[in-house]
């Protein structure tokens, strides 16, 4: 690849592992006198024991760029990286918190009732279109918009870490991925993605980001009372963040979950940088009967194109009230452009 050819140029033996290179040479000052052989001597032996300080930071970039530069070259060739799911899977999740009853299908019922539930949906999917094949998930929420602003007033709370090792327990129990899902309440992505960054590291392990309880740029407003929001420039940093851990760990790409069912809930969707190594999935998460929920699904997701496309069904609001009914595998595989990512809470 001929960007490789270039860099192998700029590199130096002692900094080949870094993948930085530096010309490390000293320049007389103007009107500066020339070095006596016992000076360059010393001179010499100074640079190989103590060598000049490296920019950390500026390294990181460099890495990250090059495989960055790597992984679109892989891309033009194969079509995708090698491990990714989408599009040739549909992933079909259930929604939720292990730790509750109240949040969705995940944490309402029975573990192995939940399961069994589960593995009939999967095969309902499978048979309305036997040419995708399915991949099972959960989806966890993990860090949890709370009605309390908490100690540092940031109105959100972290699942423990027993919980999310037991989350993905029950992923690897299944063959199942697993999401973990922010609600980052008054605090940011910035602060909070870096906690789940150990278990992200895991290949089975994705994640999801939710605007609605994204509250920020909202003094004084708490979670539920407004719909929150987040802007491309957050997007992005997930991004970056899920693609660094990826090459850092040489990880199949990474799939991001992105929840939206108003315009303002993402704002700037054109500056959303894409990344092979990070499949992101812009994610339909309104309730409400078929007519609603597909009207919302082409203004907020198709209309406004990303990558991918998701779409969420509700046990418990979509069927109320009579004769609204949650959409079967058929109607929503229907839809334009088709979901390969679907969720129900």
């Amino acid at each position: 690849m001929p960007y490789l050819s270039t860099f192998t140029r700029l590199t130096t033996p002692a900094l080949a592992s870094l993948g930085l290179a530096f010309a490390l040479t000293t320049l007389p000052g103007c009107g500066s006198r020339s070095a006596t052989d016992s000076e360059k001597a010393a001179m010499a032996a100074d640079s190989v024991q103590q060598p000049a300080p490296l920019d950390s930071a500026a390294m990181q970039r460099l890495a990250m760029r090059r495989d960055s530069l790597k992984a679109d070259s892989i891309v033009k060739v194969s079509g995708q990286l090698p491990g990714a799911i989408l599009p040739g899977k549909r992933i079909v999740a259930f929604y939720g918190n292990i730790r509750s009853k109240g949040m969705g299908i995940l944490g309402r019922e029975p573990k192995e009732q939940m399961f069994r539930k589960l593995k009939k949906v999967l095969g309902e999917w499978q048979a309305a279109d036997p040419s995708r094949p399915v991949q099972g998930a959960i989806h966890n929420v993990t860090i949890t918009a709370q009605g309390t602003a908490g100690k540092d007033g940031k109105w959100r709370l972290m699942n423990s870490k027993a919980t999310i090792e037991e989350v993905i327990s029950w992923g690897k129990e299944h063959n199942y991925i697993v999401f973990l899902d922010v609600q980052p309440g008054h605090s940011t992505l910035q602060a909070e993605l870096p906690k789940l960054e150990q278990y992200l590291k895991d290949p089975i392990v994705h994640l999801g980001i939710d605007p609605e309880f994204s509250l920020s740029t909202m003094p004084g407003v708490r979670p539920n009372q407004k719909i929150g929001t987040l802007d491309a420039k957050d997007i992005n940093f997930t991004i970056n963040f899920l693609a660094r851990i990826v090459s850092e760990n040489k990880l199949p790409p990474k799939v991001l979950t992105v929840h939206r069912f108003t315009r303002k809930m993402v704002s700037n969707y054109k500056n959303i940088k894409l990344d092979p190594r990070v499949q992101v999935v812009m994610h339909m998460d309104g309730h409400g009967d078929p007519v609603l929920k597909k009207d919302s699904y082409k203004a907020y997701i198709a209309n406004e194109p990303v990558q991918y496309t998701g779409f969420k069904l509700f046990y418990e609001y979509d069927a109320r009230p009579k004769p609204h009914h949650i959409m079967t595998a058929a109607e929503v595989i229907a839809l334009t452009p088709s979901p390969l990512y679907v969720q129900y809470q």
